[in-house]
């Protein structure tokens, strides 16, 4: 299985709400040759950390590709940067955010890609909708399923999620 996290803050000239953003970059995976081949729910949610910048919109996919791990994180920087995302400071507003969560299991830890995703068992705007779509999908490392590691997280996050 391979999970992207996908999620922005910041309205884009080109498509609009956070949300429609998101969409077309859905869209534009599929024209890359990278086939979705599920989304959970949209969820708006806090910024991590807090601050006083936008909520988020985020969910997870599942895709299928013959990429490979490494040349898939590039489509997706690829992607990010064609949407308008400028990476300046961390956690800074953004238009387009693509994580890649998991390519099949895969552990690697080097300076350009980090598998699994080095705080996805932190987030709970992560968990939640990887929860939604593939509940019994198991971490690499802790070999804790996703509602498993949502379960010990605090909700101190607030999460909601939008309607469809």
């Amino acid at each position: 299985m391979i999970l992207i996290g996908i999620g922005g803050n910041l309205a884009s000239p080109r498509f609009g709400s956070p949300l429609d953003t998101l969409a077309a970059a859905l869209v534009a995976l599929q024209a890359e040759g990278i086939r979705v081949i599920t989304r959970s729910a949209w969820y708006r949610t806090e910024p991590v950390p807090r601050s006083d910048q936008p909520w988020f919109v985020n969910a997870v996919a599942s895709l299928a590709t013959h990429l490979a791990a490494r040349d898939l994180l590039a489509a997706l920087q690829t992607l990010e940067e064609q949407f308008g995302r400028v990476r300046s400071e961390l956690n800074a507003p953004r238009v387009l955010d693509l994580d890649l969560l998991d390519y099949e299991g895969q552990v690697t830890d080097t300076t350009s890609l980090v598998l699994p995703h080095p705080r996805l068992h932190q987030r709970r705007f992560v968990l939640l909708p990887l929860a939604e779509i593939a509940p019994d999908w198991r971490h690499p490392l802790s070999r804790l399923t996703a509602k498993q590691l949502l379960s010990r997280l605090t909700a101190t996050q607030p999460v909601e999620r939008l309607p469809c």
